[in-house]
């Protein structure tokens, strides 16, 4: 039997590339940070078995790498960088610093076969062009989370450097959407404001959305069949959101805006969130860092992922079937609060 273990196991991705595992086959010890979290999220796998821990130890988990044939590395600092305030020491820390210790250790514990989630944050290429593995981005191109995705692909490529045994690949998603988001991310916490009609308007932005259980196809497909050291772009469909609220509303049944929020107005709209994600510490839909990472990528979200269709056997499912699902989802989960305005 085959075994792997997968940190951020009750995230999006993770949970479902969890299941994916279980399903092919696999014995999956997930990494988790709350016991009681794990449990709820994995309630009918009952033969995954929980490992309590955090990114930011690695050392105090490591014995439970042992064992292991691959490790999928899913886990990442992301959210709440787009919450307001600063937190490049917090992301040098958990996406780039730790992920050289998960290397280290894995290694240690006989682990050779290592699935390393990075992003299209990595790339970056001219206004409605193709983008593939080979346009890397410039660190002064970057945000300060960009930037640490960009590090840490540098530290898992450099471990193979002087690791000849260890292969590794890192597999690049688009947005990701899907069932199974408690978090909720940032598509959950969409959906959630799409269809309670907390959205005042359309704001710019171009994305690449992909359902979150073809990057976890994609991942089982890099360990399997990728090449040691190469890039696999799981970027999806190239939409806007002038496409996807309207089609979010016709799936969950609601109305959504129209109107599209001025560039100086969404800056305002930005600050005033920031301040009363501060106050209340709840989610918010955007923040200053949000606005300028809109308005800089703009249009700049056309991807190819012909390698990775060639090479790793991926396709992609319908951008319908993975809101349906992600609703549907949202709707057995979200209470009676989620269910009421969609049925309005």
């Amino acid at each position: 039997m085959r075994r792997a273990f997968v940190t951020g196991a009750t995230g999006l991705l993770g949970n479902n590339l969890v299941r994916e595992l279980v399903a092919q086959g696999y014995a999956v010890k997930a990494l988790v940070r709350s016991r009681a979290k794990g449990e709820m999220q994995f309630i009918d796998l009952p033969t995954v078995e929980l490992v309590v821990g955090d990114m930011a130890d690695v050392g105090a988990f490591a014995a439970s790498l042992q064992g292991s044939d691959t490790v999928f590395h899913t886990a990442a600092f992301f959210r709440d960088n787009y919450k307001g305030g600063n937190h490049q020491s917090t992301l040098e820390k958990i996406n780039v610093a730790a992920t050289l210790d998960l290397l280290t250790h894995a290694y240690r514990a006989g682990v050779r076969r290592f699935i390393h989630t990075s992003s299209i944050a990595v790339l970056h290429g001219g206004p409605d062009t193709d983008i593939d593995e080979t346009c890397l981005r410039a660190e002064a191109d970057a945000d300060d989370y960009y930037r640490s995705k960009i590090l840490a692909d540098r530290v898992v490529l450099a471990f193979l450097q002087t690791h000849p045994e260890m292969h590794a690949c890192l597999v690049l998603p688009g947005w990701m959407w899907g069932p199974g988001d408690l978090g909720p991310t940032s598509s959950g916490q969409l959906i959630d404001d799409v269809v309670n009609r907390k959205l005042p308007g359309l704001i710019p932005g171009t994305f690449s959305v992909v359902d979150a259980r073809d990057v976890a196809l994609a991942q089982i497909a890099a360990a399997d069949k990728g090449r040691r050291g190469e890039r696999y772009l799981a970027a999806g469909r190239n939409m806007t959101l002038r496409e996807l609220v309207p089609l979010i509303g016709r799936i969950a049944g609601v109305k959504t805006p129209v109107r599209q929020i001025p560039l100086p107005a969404l800056y305002l709209l930005a600050a005033v969130q920031e301040i009363y994600a501060r106050l209340t510490s709840k989610p918010i839909l955007l923040s200053m860092a949000t606005v300028r990472l809109l308005t800089r990528e703009k249009n700049r979200t056309c991807f190819n992922p012909r390698k990775s269709e060639e090479e790793l056997g991926l396709s992609f499912r319908g951008i319908e079937q993975t809101l349906s699902d992600t609703i549907a989802w949202y709707r057995k989960h979200g209470g009676d609060k989620l269910d009421k305005h969609m049925n309005s």
